[in-house]
């Protein structure tokens, strides 16, 4: 356990990408530290940023002599990252498995030979030596690759709601909803009676949600979109959307519905539109193009970001807690994940493997098994 392979990113100021595998020192556990053999490690799409950048992978290739994946980056596009230029940087955001040393602590020490997850930001790799405070214990008998998306996923569909009633709205508008985080979000919404109105883009995405017992999806590619999202949102009073395509024009699409729905019994001059607050928040960027606002909403209404570690900064450590504790307890049910393929670190460097998972189709999850083979 001195040693541990490790997949490290690096974009260079000439404007290549190396992703490549590294060896490297497994340190001392300090005592409120443990050291996880990593089993299974998740590839969603917030690992796709740091992993690749603005990359153009249709002119990826490996590299022997380098160990690495090697892709051109246009040149205009650097500036947009400087702040990580000639630096060579950990990757993964999650994953799972079993802790094989400990510091001194009672907290590190009851971790031993327990499956956790963790959330570390590094979890490509082999072993990994991080804070117990970042370890989500598992009940016994959940396996490594049933608990490896326990944080990104989970803690967003749970955040969402928790979001919502903070800001006091009573509804919520979700978008690529057919996605692994889309079917946990529907699953949490109908067990506490929260009226969600779901937006996918085919018929067979609608079918899906369906079939776990979604009640309002909306297909954004039928020719009716519009009306139908009038109609779920006046039904449902849905003043609070979250978005994970980014570019284009859905996000106002569905500001200007909550205006109308909120307009609709207005009477003389109504300037300024209704008066009830309506929040879209983007957390994703499937589609990097412009997000176009056709402003005729009124004045009383809020884009904003939205990112789950600075959501948990918001809240106490023991609602924090509350959180993991559920998700611990229904990891295999509201918060089950499925993985079209596993990976070895190797494997997750090979240009056609890239090209799959990076491609991000609804439905396709793909898997880092470190320790394969």
């Amino acid at each position: 356990m001195n040693k541990s392979k490790q997949l490290f990113t690096l974009i260079t100021s000439e404007g290549e990408l190396q992703v490549s595998l590294k060896e490297v020192d497994v340190p001392e556990p300090k005592p409120h530290e443990v050291i996880v053999r990593m089993e299974a490690s998740p590839i969603n799409p917030s690992d796709m940023w740091p992993m690749f950048g603005p990359a153009s992978l249709d002119k990826a290739s490996f590299n022997a002599d380098k160990g690495a994946l090697i892709a051109p980056v246009h040149k205009p596009l650097l500036a947009r990252i400087k702040s990580r230029l000639d630096q060579t940087l950990p990757i993964g955001n999650e994953g799972a498995g079993t802790v094989v040393a400990a510091g001194d602590s009672s907290e590190a020490q009851a971790l031993m030979g327990k499956t956790v997850s963790i959330l570390t930001g590094a979890a490509y790799t082999e072993y990994a030596c991080v804070p117990v405070q970042v370890c989500l214990p598992h009940r016994e008998g959940t396996t490594a690759q049933q608990a490896a998306s326990s944080f990104v996923n989970p803690l967003t569909a749970l955040g969402m709601v928790e979001t919502m009633r903070m800001e006091g709205h009573k509804a919520l508008v979700h978008t690529a909803a057919a996605s692994n985080l889309g079917q946990m979000l529907n699953k949490i919404c109908l067990d506490e009676g929260v009226e969600l109105v779901n937006i996918v883009r085919s018929q067979k995405q609608v079918d899906m949600l369906k079939e776990i017992g979604a009640k309002i999806v909306l297909d954004s590619s039928s020719e009716n979109f519009k009306a139908e999202l009038y109609q779920a949102i006046d039904k449902t009073g849905a003043t609070l959307a979250f978005d994970a395509i980014g570019g284009g024009e859905l996000v106002s699409d569905i500001l200007t519905m909550m205006e109308a729905s909120g307009s609709k019994d207005a009477k003389g001059f109504n300037t300024y539109g209704s008066d009830s607050n309506k929040q879209v928040y983007i957390y994703g960027g499937l589609d990097f193009s412009p997000t176009i606002l056709n402003r005729a909403y009124g004045m009383t209404w809020g884009i904003g970001g939205w990112l789950l570690m600075r959501f948990l900064g918001k809240l106490d450590k023991k609602r924090v807690g509350e959180l993991y504790q559920k998700v611990a307890a229904e990891i295999n049910t509201t918060f089950a994940s499925s993985y079209t393929k596993e990976l070895s670190l190797e494997e997750a460097l090979q240009p056609e493997n890239v090209a799959l998972y990076n491609a991000k189709k609804t439905g396709e999850k793909y898997l880092i098994v470190p320790n394969k083979g």
